[in-house]
């Protein structure tokens, strides 16, 4: 009687790509239990697939590769055999396995022949009993990485015994590829007589690998060669390098790969295909970017599309499009490239008013990142980037670029900054090495329009200005004694991406003739100085805050975990923050993975753990979207009866960037700062969320992740007779 078993498989390589979640998560959509065994965290394993240590299976730190292909899969070959040997009954699948329905099995005997004339036997789907004679001999067999495979051609074999004999026996590394593969399993299938037990192509390898690019074409062509006898589908991952050479590390449209990954609720725009070693591709990027935050990305060339767009999708972040020449010549007459570039941006579920193109000097403005892959440095002279550089760098910036030999780019890139070697390649006999450049740390000016002099002037005679350590400093600007609000701000923020250089909310508040307690931060610091804490522990203690009726401590993400955690030293304050962290410290939050840059600071003491400390508040409101689970879970630490929350679900992190796009974030915080925001009145003005783009496609697309069709067809549907959201479009087409 057929069973279906657990399955199971093994990554080595960082994030996966929309690839293998694809393939993971139709195990899980078709109730197959998948196991994925690892030998460090993968970040973004699909919901309900399980995650074990490699090292149960095989303890080591010697992941053996191909050494011509530069592949793991050489390892993987091996750590199939122990898995299948120690855990009985689990049946190995490759994580470019796609589930066409759960895999069962008879007698413990999972294979198949990948080629008609039914003599080559794939492992890439391999179950085997624990103690079977073949599994046992193939063991052996590998366990000498000296040894000379009786199956390769009598020539090959001749020549490493030759090598073997002269002393330099050849390890299986150097050796063909499959050796411990297809071509181990092959021949112990038919030495031992067992080939009843393997199952025709059509069971896993329908398309067989010469036919793998019909994956890539229109999903029609596919579907015909799936029978009644298909359980499992090799997508053979090889098709990686024409997915990431030809279609930006996407499935191209209208083929079975994205027919696929939208049946799975895969957004591959956030995983594309990365490619590794020589051969690793633009959307790669993705993974080397030591930001935890970006709002504005600018490409150059448009040589960067898979990394611009994993950028949107992640951070939602707006794009600028630089309408440049070869010599950094900004113009409004269109360069090539813009056209295809916006359409590709739209095509892949951008908003149009996301994206900007740049035609005018004068809009070039400090952004987060800029691409400029194949451009200035390598096929441009590098003094066109010297603009750039001048007008988009802030203190933050990463600058990623291709740098060709005897270019003169690195030593013009040192007035700037700093570069790191990414990876290397050569191009028509010169090395080009692609780098990842950081600007200097800002100097002290000392001319109008530094900080110190700007905040001296705005705090008057009657305020205070306290610059302090690392770029740390308080501003305070009295107006009145019936209201101060405590604002939390990044201060190259303010200066780079603020034409009034003000802190935020400046206007606002001097609008409502409040007093403003400005505290900016010198970096992404979430203001864990030992001064800043004396700072407020001064403030409290000399009974400045007593002096107002009211006070109020606001804040966004980092400045949001701020204002909680020093509210501490106003008791009877009010909080209101946008996705706050409630700490960082790893004891308390190991689960929370982003922010690095800030793992190392000491989140203790009195204004330590916002969650908690954030209990003397009058009241602590929050708003958040609870289906964005890091924040969610931070959110849910503030346990204490003071806190209100306040949902926008399928927001994302920075939804105060959707609230502002949606023209609703003004009057809720100012209803928020005020006191005077209900509940009723935050749920109501919520709502225009309902024509914007991105939460629409959000929704859409939980619909159809919850195998929900009919449901997203309606919705879709009902979308698209108001306004026309491309991605919901798209949708609807591939349901």
């Amino acid at each position: 009687m057929a069973c279906t078993r657990e399955v199971g498989t093994l990554w080595i390589g960082g994030p996966l790509s929309w690839m293998e979640q694809l393939c993971l998560k139709s195990f899980v959509d078709k109730g197959q239990k998948i196991t994925l065994f690892s030998y460090e965290d993968i970040p973004n394993i699909p919901t309900g697939v399980v995650l074990r240590s490699g090292r149960e299976i095989i303890d080591t730190d010697d992941f053996i590769k191909y050494e011509q292909k530069d592949s793991f899969a050489l390892f993987a070959d091996l750590f199939r055999l122990h898995m299948i040997h120690k855990c009985p009954g689990m049946i190995w699948v490759d994580t470019d396995v796609y589930c066409h329905r759960p895999i069962d099995c008879e007698d413990g005997y999972v294979m198949a022949f990948e080629l008609p004339g039914e003599h080559r036997v794939n492992n890439a789907i391999l179950g085997l009993p624990a103690e079977s004679e073949i599994l046992l001999e193939m063991l052996e067999f590998t366990s000498d990485r000296m040894s000379i495979a009786p199956f390769l051609p009598e020539k090959r074999q001749q020549a490493i015994r030759t090598a073997r004999d002269a002393g330099n026996p050849v390890h299986v590394s150097q050796q063909p590829w499959g050796v411990w593969g297809p071509l181990m399993v092959t021949h112990y299938v038919h030495r031992l007589g067992l080939k009843n037990h393997v199952l025709p192509l059509e069971a896993f390898y329908p398309v067989t690998f010469p036919d793998r690019g019909k994956f890539l074409r229109d999903a029609g062509i596919v579907k015909e060669y799936i029978t009644e006898e298909t359980t499992g589908l090799h997508l053979w991952a090889s098709t990686k390098r024409p997915l990431g050479n030809k279609h930006f590390g996407l499935p191209p449209a209208g083929s079975y790969l994205e027919y696929l990954t939208r049946l799975h609720g895969i957004n591959t725009a956030l995983a594309p295909i990365k490619g590794r070693a020589k051969a690793k591709f633009d959307g790669g990027l993705v993974d080397d970017l030591d930001l935890d935050t970006v709002e504005t990305v600018a490409d150059l060339t448009g040589e960067a599309r898979s990394f611009v767009l994993a950028l949107h999708h992640k951070h939602d972040c707006d794009i600028h499009l630089v309408n440049a020449d070869r010599q950094g010549y900004i113009s409004k007459n269109p360069q090539d490239w813009i056209s295809g570039y916006v359409q590709f941006l739209i095509d892949h579920d951008v908003n149009s008013d996301s994206i900007k193109v740049i035609e005018n000097k004068r809009d070039l403005r400090p952004v987060d990142v800029i691409c400029n892959l194949r451009g200035f440095g390598d096929q441009f002279k590098v003094p066109g980037l010297k603009t750039f550089l001048d007008r988009c760098l802030h203190s933050d910036t990463r600058l990623f670029m291709d740098i060709r030999q005897r270019s003169g780019a690195f030593p013009f890139l040192k007035d700037y900054g700093s570069s790191v070697v990414l990876s290397e390649g050569v191009e028509e006999g010169r090395k080009v090495s692609r780098v990842m450049f950081t600007p200097k740390p800002p100097e002290i000016s000392g001319n109008e329009n530094d900080w110190d002099l700007i905040a001296k002037e705005l705090c008057g005679k009657d305020g205070f200005y306290w610059g302090g350590v690392a770029g740390h400093s308080f501003l305070y600007v009295p107006r009145s004694n019936d209201t101060l609000v405590v604002t939390f701000d990044n201060l190259d923020i303010a200066m780079t991406k603020r034409d009034d250089r003000r802190p935020w909310g400046f206007s606002l508040i001097e609008k409502q003739g409040w007093s403003m307690l400005g505290v900016m931060a010198g970096g992404w610091t979430w203001y864990r100085e030992p001064w800043v804490c004396q700072r407020f522990d001064e403030l409290r203690d000399s009974g400045f805050f007593d002096q107002f009726k009211r006070v109020i401590f606001y804040g966004a993400s980092m400045g949001g975990y701020a204002a909680c955690a020093f509210s501490a030293s106003a008791p009877g304050a009010d909080v209101v923050v946008i996705s706050p962290q409630s700490t960082l410290d790893k004891e308390i939050v190991p689960w929370e993975t982003r922010y690095k840059v800030a793992w190392d600071r000491d989140f203790s003491g009195q204004y330590g753990d916002a969650a908690e400390v954030s209990k003397s508040a009058r009241t602590v409101s929050i708003i958040y979207d609870p289906y964005e689970p890091l924040d969610a879970a931070h959110v849910a630490r503030f346990k204490h009866d003071n806190v209100r929350h306040l949902r926008a679900p399928l927001m994302g992190h920075r939804l105060g960037s959707s609230l502002n796009q949606m023209g609703v974030l003004s009057p809720i915080i100012l209803g928020a700062l005020s006191g005077t925001l209900t509940g009723q009145e935050f749920y109501s003005l919520l709502r225009a969320r309902k024509k914007f783009p991105r939460y629409q496609r959000e929704l859409f697309n939980r619909a159809i992740a919850s195998g929900h069709i009919d449901l997203a067809r309606s919705l879709g549907n009902y979308i698209l007779t108001r306004n026309m959201n491309n991605a919901v479009r798209r949708g609807l087409k591939n349901l």
